[in-house]
């Protein structure tokens, strides 16, 4: 008898290291769903038991609103409070103060707490505001996907233990509502993707940001495959172009690319200084900003390629608008010509109506692209309205852009991953 019980032990640990192997060499892609905000059209990652954070490129690290307390001495889980902080030295927190914001609080706080805490800034994107607080630890629950199916990844007892910034709650103002912080997709290396160290995830991630907040968009963070309801048997990742990611030095933060040039109906614009500008990513701009030359060189394009639409008074903050009914739409096809961007790679991002024109009402559809001045720091920064319903692939490891241009000109959305196929 005791030698049946100790075969069926056996028996049961060795199948669960090989369903526990299965699980890692099959759902090795993190997965998380992307929810949009109706009134602030921004973006969040929703973590499984962890709140909803606004997704930020440039962002040097997570943060979310909480308090540091020095829990007991004893097993720890996913209750409020469980939190150890983070030592001034710590390698991550060295790697924190080398994205100082010069406009934040000075850390200059040894002189009270000594080496105990990692003194940072959390700043709001959006309101651009920053408190002084400090590193700590945070647990998250995880699910993998094998690119169909989504799982609670194994080994996480309690969660996967993240460091973060804790921040009041006053730095929550001008966010979402339900959002509790920040979530860091950038290069640093206390970003979350970066900081996510499970056996098999690859230092890619995925972005594919709702037009809507209807149907949640999704992240994935690894290598895929990626698949969608509406193409079972398509791996996204075969519909992808690809152009190389500029990463101008160690401490840069954001996703920057270069451009060749930008065409409107097939026909380039003018614009001598296209080739050495710098193109940045942003899921803090609400729509795509030009630097003012190039700005008033793509209006001016895009109204004479136009010229056939009733134009109607302007709407801000937009200064082109048209008569929404002959812009056309998806399911009927856009009169609105397209525009290529023209990568590095030879590539091009085609932008379709869906991405370049804005319905604001009363019959009014506007050219959803901004001025964004004479003295812009990227002399164009591409924002969510153009990115929504793209299938957008960051490898980090070969600093490229995988991009699908448009998933509604395939006939799929970004609304399209299932959800709700959990194996148990």
């Amino acid at each position: 008898m005791h030698l049946v019980k100790l075969l069926f032990f056996v028996f049961v640990s060795c199948s669960r290291d090989v369903l526990s192997q299965y699980y890692y060499t099959h759902f090795n892609t993190l997965v998380m769903p992307i929810l949009k905000d109706a009134e602030t059209s921004l973006h969040s990652v929703s973590w499984f038991h962890g709140g909803d954070k606004l997704i930020d490129l440039d962002a040097p690290f997570t943060w979310r609103d909480c308090v540091v307390r020095n829990p007991p001495m004893v097993a720890c889980g996913l209750e409020e409070g469980c939190r150890f902080p983070l030592r001034c030295d710590r390698t991550l927190c060295k790697e924190a103060h080398s994205y100082i914001n010069p406009s934040c609080p000075s850390l200059n706080i040894t002189a009270k707490y000594g080496c105990n805490i990692c003194a940072v800034t959390p700043v709001n994107p959006v309101s651009k505001s920053c408190k002084l607080s400090q590193l700590t630890t945070d647990l998250v629950i995880f699910y993998g996907t094998d690119g169909r199916n989504i799982a609670v990844l194994s080994g996480q007892t309690f969660g996967v233990e993240l460091v973060v910034s804790c921040a009041p709650s006053s730095l929550l103002k001008s966010l979402p509502k339900g959002v509790d912080g920040v979530a860091a997709f950038s290069w640093s290396v206390l970003a979350f993707p970066r900081q996510v160290d499970k056996p098999y995830v690859a230092n890619k991630f995925v972005l594919c940001l709702p037009s809507s907040s209807k149907a949640p968009g999704v992240a994935f963070l690894g290598d895929g495959p990626f698949y969608f309801t509406s193409f079972p048997n398509l791996d996204l990742r075969s519909v992808l172009s690809y152009t190389p990611m500029v990463r101008k030095h160690k401490t840069s933060l954001g996703y920057h690319i270069r451009i060749n040039r930008i065409s409107i109906r097939g026909i380039s614009i003018h614009i001598p200084s296209i080739k050495s500008a710098s193109v940045r990513l942003s899921t803090v701009t609400p729509y795509t900003k030009l630097r003012s030359d190039i700005y008033k060189a793509f209006v001016s394009s895009f109204s004479m390629a136009t010229t056939n639409i009733p134009r109607l008074k302007s709407v801000q903050p937009f200064s082109l608008c048209l008569k929404s009914s002959a812009v056309g739409s998806v399911e009927k096809g856009f009169r609105v010509p397209t525009i290529d961007l023209e990568m590095e790679s030879g590539k091009k991002w085609t932008i379709y109506g869906d991405n370049s024109m804005k319905r604001v009402g009363n019959g009014t559809a506007c050219l959803a692209f901004l001025d964004g001045g004479l003295r812009m720091k990227d002399a164009i920064v591409i924002g969510t309205f153009q990115m929504e319903n793209n299938f957008l692939f960051l490898d980090l490891d070969n600093q490229k852009l995988g991009f699908s241009s448009s998933l509604l000109a395939r006939g799929t959305s970004c609304g399209s991953f299932n959800f709700t196929a959990i194996v148990e």
